[in-house]
């Protein structure tokens, strides 16, 4: 018998939980608006690059004994350099070539994690990289204390991650308009015309492609710190293509439209937990993701272009 549990659907922990996992799509959805919406690059592999962030800094922090909030620029640098090396050949290939070996990066790294047990801890995951932010956590929840909001220890968490969302659109926004960001959408139109008018299209793809690796390495960090470990499972390539379905839900090239389709997306997936089924609990957890591309394809059905995207942006370069 179908039953819906309204009462942990209203609950603040529910919204504060969505909120959190939401803010974190968001950020790792930024990075592929960036390559995908704006540049034209259809990159597969963000996931490796939120790994490759992710694990330099747990390593840096827990093998090394670095400072986390130092280990946090040293990563995303890190994602950068290998935002680099992996564009250098890759981008020279066709965007359906590109697209595969992006999926095959962001493999490579996951296995490497799973392997390299004596840094990462492999299977068993990584502990102990977050004391820095849980010190810094626990004296905010000391605060919020005050006003009844003490138990709610995914609070600071939230309030950081929506935080760093916000600053990270309005650097790109700006910098979308500027006439670096002009020349990234005539590449994604045309390629070969923007050539023609001299601009080293190779360059702005890999500095594009470069931003959304650090992009990817940010999400990772504030993903790390919700789950309090690293694990590789958590690196899995479903986490780019749930980022893909938030960038369908938002609109391409729109940047507040990740966020929206973030919210929307995680609000649709955490609401379906509390449709009490028959069933088995595998067989529940299909059918929300069933729900979900059912909810896509009429999306698609009748507003392709997303819910703040524009029709005339759908349409890529070669």
């Amino acid at each position: 018998m179908l039953a819906v549990t309204l009462d942990a659907f209203t609950s603040l922990d529910f919204w504060i939980g969505v909120g959190v996992i939401a803010g974190v799509y968001a950020i790792f959805a930024l990075g592929l608006q960036l390559n995908v919406g704006f540049t034209g690059v259809v990159n597969f592999g963000q996931a490796g690059f939120m790994a490759i962030g992710a694990y330099t800094m747990g390593i840096l922090v827990v093998k090394a004994g670095w400072s986390f909030w130092l280990a946090l620029p040293a990563a995303t640098l890190v994602a950068m350099a290998a935002g680099v090396l992996i564009g250098l050949p890759a981008l020279r290939l066709r965007a359906d070539y590109f697209a595969i070996v992006t999926i095959a990066f962001a493999e490579i790294v996951r296995y490497s994690a799973q392997n390299a047990r004596e840094l990462t801890g492999g299977n068993q995951g990584l502990l102990g990289f977050d004391d820095d932010w849980a010190e810094l956590s626990n004296t905010f929840l000391e605060w919020l204390e005050g006003v009844g909001l003490g138990d709610e220890f995914l609070l600071p968490l939230l309030i950081v991650t929506w935080g760093a969302l916000i600053v990270l659109t309005a650097i790109l926004i700006p910098l979308q308009r500027s006439p670096w960001g002009r020349v990234l959408r005539a590449i994604r139109e045309d390629e070969d015309a923007a050539r023609a008018l001299g601009k080293n299209t190779f360059s702005y793809k890999l500095q594009s492609l470069a931003i959304a690796a650090a992009l990817g390495a940010i999400a990772g960090y504030f993903l790390a710190l919700n789950l309090s470990f690293l694990n590789p499972q958590s690196f899995e390539p479903l986490f780019t293509f749930i980022g893909y379905a938030v960038l369908v839900l938002g609109g391409l090239a729109s940047y507040v439209g990740v966020a929206l389709g973030a919210v929307l997306l995680w609000t649709l997936l955490e609401a379906t937990r509390f449709i009490d089924l028959p069933l088995a609990a595998e067989k529940v957890a299909a059918l929300r993701f069933m729900l979900v591309g059912l909810v896509l394809i009429l999306l698609m059905a009748f507003r392709p272009q997303g819910i703040l995207g524009k029709r005339d942006e759908m349409v890529l370069g070669d």
